[in-house]
């Protein structure tokens, strides 16, 4: 296999686990989108959460019917996807970087039904970038909105030191870490201070994982090393192993977390501890490419989440919303249309093209 998912692949094959819901919304219809799971589940509180609700959302705005496929590991990523192509979808998406490889040759060999990759582009052999006509990858340029909560995890942090981690190191991992670090250097520059980032040093391209999606105790284990070297701010970018993390933080009582993909105010328990969120907005990216496909429109050109297409952002600061200075607010605010209107650029090596 191309990606790294060979390197995440579980001894046994797990129960492949198939639903099937009716349409919503005009029933007459017969467009059917389908949606596979990378081994995080539905319940990740995170991107596979998400794009099931964008499935759900077009069962009842579009009146499609739908098919859904959550994997217990990536033993099940084929089987799941085959059954998609056996039921007929004229759609089909694979959640997650590691479903890169199944989708592609789905798509390959079936020409006359249509794929979409969530958080990854298509690749050859030699890890070059392909087109494929019946296949679309959405991706999500993270590092932009990342870049602000970095800024503003350094400019609330009271240790002078922050931290990040990841499940797997893939690109769409990675490229939350670089924003991150990016916008910690520049609060750094501009005020002249020395907060100091644990957990990942992008010229290096080097830091800590959890090695998957699922562990939550290892993520509890990261997150407490972490904390024991001085981190108060601190952003998992793993999943559902972030839960692992919130309850360390949790458990800590003085250390606040950035979720990732979701707005974790809202999509877990632990929204007072959580300082703001760096949003992939995957429903509403679903929903607009089952449209796509429903009026006949359906294009491989890829959709890329930025700040100017609000595809991705910061979410609102909740509970911190009189906990961060008015200051660092405006700045965050003026540094974001830097980014929307091009005079700041964030690179990271993982930003997709």
């Amino acid at each position: 296999m191309k990606k790294l998912a060979s390197a995440v692949s579980m001894i046994a094959a797990s129960a492949l686990v198939l639903s099937a819901c009716g349409s919503g919304g005009d029933s007459s219809s017969n467009y059917l989108a389908c949606m596979v799971s990378d081994s995080g589940g539905w319940d990740d509180q995170s991107f596979n959460q998400s794009g099931k609700e964008g499935l759900e959302n077009a069962v009842k705005n579009l009146g499609i019917e739908e098919k859904d496929a959550e994997s217990q590991g990536d033993a099940d990523f084929k089987p799941n996807v085959d059954n998609m192509v056996q039921a007929g979808c004229n759609l089909t998406f694979g959640v997650g970087f590691l479903l890169e490889d199944t989708i592609q040759e789905a798509a390959e060999a079936n020409p006359d039904l249509n794929f979409a990759l969530i958080d990854s582009t298509f690749s050859d052999a030699d890890g070059k970038p392909v087109t494929i006509d019946n296949a679309k990858a959405v991706v999500f340029n993270t590092a932009e909105a990342a870049y602000l909560a970095g800024y503003v995890a350094a400019a609330t942090s009271e240790s002078g030191k922050v931290g990040t981690f990841g499940g797997i190191q893939i690109p769409s991992v990675t490229i939350f870490m670089d924003g991150f670090a990016d916008g910690v250097d520049k609060f750094n520059e501009e005020n002249k201070k020395d907060v100091k980032l644990l957990g990942w040093n992008k010229e290096k391209q080097d830091g800590s994982f959890s090695g998957d999606f699922e562990n939550q105790g290892q993520g509890q284990e990261l997150t407490k090393q972490l904390i024991s070297q001085g981190a108060d701010v601190i952003m998992p970018v793993a999943g559902p192993v972030g839960l692992g993390a919130a309850a360390a933080a949790k458990e800590a009582g003085d250390v606040n977390l950035v979720w990732v993909d979701s707005d974790g105010y809202e999509s877990t328990e632990y929204g007072d501890i959580i300082l703001t969120s760096v949003v992939k907005q995957i429903s509403q990216a679903v929903e607009d490419t089952i449209k796509e496909g429903t009026e006949d429109n359906f294009s491989n050109e890829p959709y890329v989440g930025t700040l100017e297409n609000e595809g991705v952002g910061l979410a609102p600061y909740h509970d911190f919303e009189d906990k961060v200075p008015e200051d660092v607010k405006k700045k965050v605010e003026d540094l974001k249309k830097q980014i929307v209107d091009g005079s700041l650029v964030v690179e990271s090596e993982s930003t997709p093209k």
